[in-house]
């Protein structure tokens, strides 16, 4: 490897065949079989290319293309002028039907490498019907060009830098107007544009919502209280955006990435949109949280819903609540409803917005998912059905556990990125929840993302047998408490791959179990007769014995 390493240089060329995507959209080729990977940009399997070598790690080097040598059938003239710039799209060199194909494989890839789900097949994809103006909300970075000029656009790909956009299309034609008359407004008004590296200047971010019947929402972040001649910015706006309803200043004075701060002051116009979705209405403020596609959302909460399976007598449990649209959407079907999100104003949201539909079965929370999930349990709330739709980063430490404990029939995770997702969908196998239906939903077209609308269902004890699943019901947390030493499948395992390099199997730990008498309940493994079943190999079992002795479990 080392040598290979070196034999590939900056500024080298190469000719690939491209074989395959990275997780952000990149085509990868490789100089020879088994050799290094690199990445190239804009690219698309089944190409060969002459890339020109800009950058190389350990691992992987990055090139761009120089020439297009064998094109794919699939390839397309982007009709984007910010496209190779921009850190938005990634896909508009392709048709939308190829890119459907992408993101599909990528979240099958996932399931199948990361969870563990060999021979798994996710459902076809759920397509836009039209990848382009789906976008309600924009955010634009103000930054300066070279000459010191003012420039409005889009954060450059892994980078700062603004790129100039005129009209993004991704987002409505309402939002492209908008985005003119602030440029005209800044280029008079005497407000220095925010400087990132001395925390100076004014102008930070130009910020827009729209709902789904065409109103505008315009809101300037700004490094202050507020800037001169705001009356002229509202009229500017006014004159270029009839559906103008209002316009916010948000104060954020913080030394920080994140966009918006706590603080908004109205300078004109309504305090709120409305919007509605699933059948309900929702207000919508400059901090409130709305999916970014309305007519994807309404799909994805369809199969949300589809999948929780709700009579009318179960009790919901919504972690990573946001501000309650998913379980609001379903509130009528359910018993009771309870949500959970550890972003105040968000919470805030959902209760006024379930106030608003007249819904009264449900109540929601302030806390951590984590948090809230062990607080439930303790106070003995079993929900039936338990939906989660956590950030990129997936469900955090510890939540897996504390929802099989609660032993809901039903797990619906709604998730932003395969791997996280993929990750935690193998442990929650190992906790007695079975993956059963997965079906990605596009909801970001031309760019690298993908949603994932997921079912588990919690496993029958006969079903346990073969893999010696612990089947989590109310009376198994008493039972576990009385064990001499504790330790989950996955605590176990996380050990040996900590302390010895390798992994072991749920099969395996269960195997060395049984050879040991430990005590074990009437589903616990003991491997069918007709199975054929592998045995733990005599090092593996050695570092299995040395986690029971980590664990005082014998």
């Amino acid at each position: 490897m080392k040598r290979e390493t070196a034999s590939i240089r900056k500024n080298d060329r190469l000719e690939l065949e491209i074989t395959g995507l990275t997780a952000e959209g990149a085509g990868v080729g490789r100089p020879q079989e088994g050799g290094l990977a690199v990445f190239v940009a804009g690219t698309i399997p089944g190409e060969r290319v002459l890339a020109h070598v800009i950058k190389t790690a350990k691992n992987y080097a990055i090139a761009k293309t120089v020439e297009i040598l064998r094109p794919s059938p699939d390839r397309i003239q982007p009709d984007c002028p910010c496209f190779s710039q921009c850190g938005g799209c990634v896909y508009r060199h392709m048709t939308y039907e190829r890119e459907l194909m992408a993101k599909e494989q990528k979240v099958q890839d996932a399931l199948c490498r990361i969870g563990g789900y060999e021979g798994f097949a996710v459902a076809p994809i759920v397509g836009a019907n039209s990848p382009d103006r789906y976008r309600n909300k924009a955010q634009f970075p103000i930054g300066q060009n070279k000459e010191g000029e003012m420039v409005l656009g889009f954060y450059g790909f892994h980078s700062h830098r603004v790129v100039p956009c005129e009209d993004c299309l991704l987002q409505p034609e309402s939002f492209a107007r908008a985005a003119a008359a602030f440029r005209e407004w800044a280029a008079h008004c005497g407000e220095p544009v925010y400087d990132e590296a001395t925390h100076t200047g004014k102008l930070r971010h130009f910020y827009l919502r729209q709902s789904s019947n065409g109103a505008v929402m315009a809101c300037l972040v700004v490094n202050g209280k507020g800037v001169r001649r705001e009356e002229e910015l509202v009229k500017a706006l006014r004159s270029r955006v009839p559906e103008l309803k209002s316009l916010f200043i948000n104060v954020n004075r913080e030394d920080t990435n994140v966009v918006l701060g706590k603080e908004n002051r109205l300078v004109w116009g309504e305090e709120c949109l409305t919007d509605t979705l699933c059948g309900l209405e929702f207000t919508i403020s400059p901090l409130s949280f709305f999916q970014v596609n309305h007519d994807q959302t309404q799909r994805l909460y369809g199969l949300a819903a589809e999948f929780a399976g709700l009579t009318g007598e179960e009790t919901l449990l919504d972690l990573y609540c946001g501000a309650g649209t998913i379980g609001l959407s379903m509130a009528h079907q359910a018993k009771r409803l309870i949500g959970v999100e550890i972003v105040e104003p968000a919470v805030e949201d959902a209760r006024r917005n379930a106030a608003r539909n007249h819904i009264e079965n449900c109540e929601f929370l302030c806390m951590d998912a984590p948090k809230a999930a062990a607080l439930l349990e303790e106070r003995g709330l079993r929900p039936d059905v338990v939906i989660v739709d956590p950030p990129r980063k997936g469900c955090g430490p510890g939540l897996q556990e504390t929802i099989a404990r609660m032993a809901p029939q039903r797990v619906v995770y709604v998730s932003c990125d395969p791997a996280t997702l993929a990750r935690d969908v193998k442990l929650f196998r190992e906790l007695g929840y079975e993956l059963q239906k997965a079906v990605p939903v596009d909801m970001f077209p031309r760019t690298s993302h993908v949603e994932t609308c997921v079912l588990l269902g919690r496993k029958k004890s006969t079903e346990n047998i073969l893999y010696g699943y612990v089947d989590v019901e109310t009376k198994d947390t008493d039972y576990l408490k009385t064990m001499k030493g504790c330790a989950s499948y996955t605590q176990i395992k996380a050990w040996i791959e900590k302390e010895y390099g390798f992994k072991v199997s749920s099969l395996y730990v269960a195997q060395i179990k049984d050879k040991l008498g430990m005590e074990k309940r009437e589903n616990y493994n003991k491997g069918e007769k007709k199975a054929r079943v592998p045995h733990c190999p005599p090092e593996k079992e050695k570092a299995i014995m040395a986690a029971f002795k980590h664990f005082k479990m014998i």
